[in-house]
């Protein structure tokens, strides 16, 4: 029926942007402040930060494939213990501590999504804290890693709204383009070449682009990671804990994979000792 009113077109920067894209970018904000203030204070505040945020992907992890995250409290305690450990240095320990969990829970439950929950959140932890207390880029490394990840998302939203197109792998994550995987990734490299020059104690190199590419790369596939998780247990968002974002798993599984495959290069390149300088350093 008419009733003669007309009708009201959407607003062009909010059919572009996405109705939630203020409350999007205020979370991301937010993240990126306590974010950068664990790797301003270093040492073991940085593993009390980066427990924190550990603690509540596992504690997300336990709802999304178990439904039941009380039952889960010991294995969150143990996340938040491997973490706090590897604040303290202790980073093989934390390995060992977050392996040991893993490995009771498979005995006990023989079921693969609850130990994969520790192990998952445990990378995030470890990895964040392992490469920022290295004795040498500790924090240009953390830095770097944070901005290639985030410039990732934010030029995959983009360009994935921007330009449209092919799907990226439709029955995982149906939302996700060709178009954005491939602007993510030149906003990753771009943006983490830009910090690293502004850091100005790290030569910027060919070689540095390609690992800022393979981190890009490994953020996106721990993006679809998630969503297959999500997808496999019929659930949209991990939780509603980040306004705009759905959970803190949600926010931050491509750092989960970034993060560990950062230790990987940094290790493989220059040894356990020098994770950063390996990372960085080329």
């Amino acid at each position: 029926m008419n009733t003669g009113a007309p009708a009201q077109a959407p607003a062009r920067g909010v059919s572009f942007l996405g109705r939630d894209f203020r409350a999007r970018l205020a979370s991301a904000v937010v993240l990126i402040a306590i974010g950068l203030f664990g790797v301003y204070v270093g040492g073991f505040w940085t593993g009390v930060v980066a427990a924190i945020f550990a603690a509540v992907v596992h504690f997300e992890w336990a709802g999304v494939t178990d439904g039941q995250q009380l039952s889960n409290a010991v294995y969150t305690g143990a996340v938040v213990g491997a973490t706090l450990a590897a604040g303290l240095g202790l980073i093989l320990p934390a390995v060992l501590i977050a392996i040991i969990a893993a490995l009771i829970s498979l005995f006990i439950r023989r079921d693969p999504w609850q130990p994969g929950g520790i192990l998952y959140a445990s990378a995030l932890g470890i990895s964040v804290v392992a490469l920022r207390l290295a004795p040498e880029n500790g924090a240009a490394a953390l830095i770097f890693l944070f901005a290639v990840v985030w410039a990732t998302d934010t030029g995959a939203y983009f360009a994935g709204r921007l330009i449209g197109g092919p799907k990226l792998w439709p029955a995982v994550s149906p939302g996700k383009t060709w178009a954005g995987a491939i602007g993510g990734a030149i906003a990753g490299v771009v943006v983490g070449l830009a910090v690293v020059a502004f850091l100005q104690d790290v030569p910027v190199t060919p070689v540095l682009a390609i690992v800022a590419l393979f981190l890009s790369i490994a953020g996106q596939l721990g993006d679809l990671f998630e969503s297959s998780v999500k997808r496999r247990f019929g659930t949209k968002d991990s939780s509603h804990i980040v306004p705009g974002h759905g959970g803190m798993m949600d926010r931050l599984d491509s750092l989960v994979f970034a993060s560990a495959f950062a230790v990987l290069i940094g290790w493989t390149h220059a040894g356990p000792q020098q994770l950063a300088r390996g990372l960085l350093q080329w």
